[in-house]
């Protein structure tokens, strides 16, 4: 019998973490959708790969977590995180046949999944709909991202080729990555061929421009399993219904976001709609949407007007990102949106501190500055959703979480010193993950060695890699001699010491 069931296991999944899973969003998300939130106690991920969600989830936070992943070597990865970390986790490597069907496992309040339904069997989609429906607990979140219709509509037959290729017309003997390498080529060549499909569907070229630029390692996982089936949410509904569950909410917050999104007109339509399943798969249609991220419900209550508005007052936030660094501008499915600077600027200066302002203490603050209770809701939402803001968690939580994520983070910045897979650090103020590249990660791990100086951080990187081989690439060109790559660490550690390193102190992730 075949352990992998047609999924990719001799190619290591990348080390990404997934902001999505962090159960402290559920509040801003489902207040804004005018939703009652449950408060997380236990939780569940299904197919963690690499374990950088899960564990970092639960050394952040008060949360006790489970998870599986099939392969082996990730979940000994995860595992071994968690052992340093000693957060509050138990981890598996069993399929989902296996762990859904242990006896031993509590009611989850909160259940997610990232990136594994679209690219499973049909078999295991049902097994894990049987397990939420027996394991999450009533008023319970399911969190699940999925290729969606009519989005990934397009590109099924051409995604079909480039695995046939692979499976077929490959050279005995060769690995996966050089596999996926000789499909892509092909797929170059027939495309360069001008065949009426492409004609008839001009978006294939332009997503297969962007396939050519990812990690391969990511397009094995992506598009070169046995299993892949993009879903509407109306099929995914008509599962998800025999778990009791409701469709909540997008847990992508820009999605919240009409203006950034959809015309008037489309607006109008929109409006004319009653919310619910039908409404989202007419959106779909409208946005072409490729990647669904949604939250479900057991159980979904409709928070009152009131109730609403001071849940949303009383919502704390976090910026995460040097106020100067935030662009005024955000990415939707309209293209690219220039925020109000008379909105966003007053907004970004209050929170310049990176300290936790609650949205009332927000809106008294800006009171007389021309932002008023609507354009604060609407500003906070779309910095969520462009990553510069996060939610908050309650402070006994990070208290107790303060040691977790002190040895979880040193574990990181360790394996930092190898290599820049892991360019994230955990922040017991937000119960999750923060950007952190490698060389910043560096600068930190040096000043725990006791170096004072910006260019004493630079120094303590350069040596490690100097001693591994490695050079500094700028502006797309190599830096060969010892003293230039220095002198770039070194600027790079005096601009991290004024910009970035304040933040990471004020966030507890220093």
């Amino acid at each position: 019998m075949d352990w992998t069931d047609g999924y990719v296991t001799d190619v290591g999944y990348t080390y990404g973490y997934y902001a999505e899973l962090n159960p402290v969003r559920l509040e801003p998300a489902l207040v804004n959708a005018g939703l009652v939130f449950p408060k997380v106690r236990r939780a569940c991920e299904l197919g963690f790969g690499q374990g950088l969600s899960v564990v970092m989830h639960a050394a952040a936070s008060a949360v006790e977590w489970w998870g599986t992943d099939f392969n082996p070597a990730q979940a000994a990865f995860a595992k071994e995180l968690a052992d340093r970390s000693g957060a509050m986790v138990h981890l598996y490597d069993e399929p989902f046949g296996e762990f859904c069907r242990r006896t031993d496992l509590p009611d989850f309040d909160f259940i997610g999944l990232h990136g594994i339904w679209s690219w499973i069997s049909r078999e295991n989609q049902e097994i894990i709909v049987e397990f939420v429906r027996r394991k999450l607990a009533v008023g319970g979140v399911l969190y699940i991202s999925y290729n969606t219709l009519p989005g990934w509509a397009p590109m099924v037959p051409f995604r079909r080729l480039l695995t046939h290729h692979a499976e077929t017309m490959a050279a005995p003997g060769l690995g996966r990555v050089a596999r996926i390498e000789a499909a892509l080529e092909f797929a170059e060549n027939l495309l360069a061929a001008q065949p009426l499909y492409a004609k008839a569907h001009p978006l294939v070229a332009e997503r297969f421009k962007k396939i050519k630029e990812q990690n391969r390692h990511y397009l094995a996982h992506e598009y070169f399993n046995l299993d892949w089936h993009p879903m509407a949410v109306a099929d995914l509904d008509r599962m998800l219904s025999e778990a009791k569950l409701t469709y909540a909410c997008s847990a992508h917050f820009l999605d919240h976001v009409d203006a950034v999104n959809l015309t008037e007109a489309q607006q109008g339509l929109l409006a004319r709609i009653p919310a619910g399943i039908f409404r989202e798969s007419v959106r779909d249609f409208l946005v072409n949407q490729q990647f669904r991220r949604d939250y479900w419900v057991k159980g979904l209550r409709r928070l009152a007007p009131l109730e609403r508005a001071e849940l949303f007052r009383g919502l704390r936030v976090v910026l995460v990102t040097p106020a100067a660094d935030v662009p005024l501008k955000v990415n939707g499915a309209l293209g690219e949106a220039t925020l109000q600077e008379g909105v966003y600027g007053p907004v970004l200066e209050a929170l310049s501190d990176h300290r936790p302002w609650s949205l009332g203490r927000l809106e008294q603050a800006l009171a007389g500055r021309g932002v008023d209770w609507p354009r604060l809701q609407q500003a906070v939402v779309v910095l969520l959703g462009s990553g510069h803001v996060q939610a908050v968690q309650d402070d006994k939580a990070a208290a107790r979480s303060a040691k977790a994520v002190e040895r979880l983070n040193r574990s990181l910045m360790e394996k930092a010193r190898l290599s820049g897979d892991i360019a994230f650090l955990a922040s017991p103020v937000t119960g999750g993950g923060i950007a952190v590249p490698r060389f910043h990660q560096l600068f930190l791990l040096a000043r725990r060695h006791g170096r004072k100086t910006p260019r004493e951080w630079a120094g303590f990187a350069w040596e490690l890699l100097a001693a591994q081989g490695q050079r500094l690439v700028k502006e797309g060109t190599a830096l060969e001699s010892p003293e230039e790559n220095l002198a770039e660490l070194t600027r790079q550690a005096e601009e991290f010491e004024r910009k970035r390193l304040p933040v990471l102190l004020a966030l507890q992730a220093a």
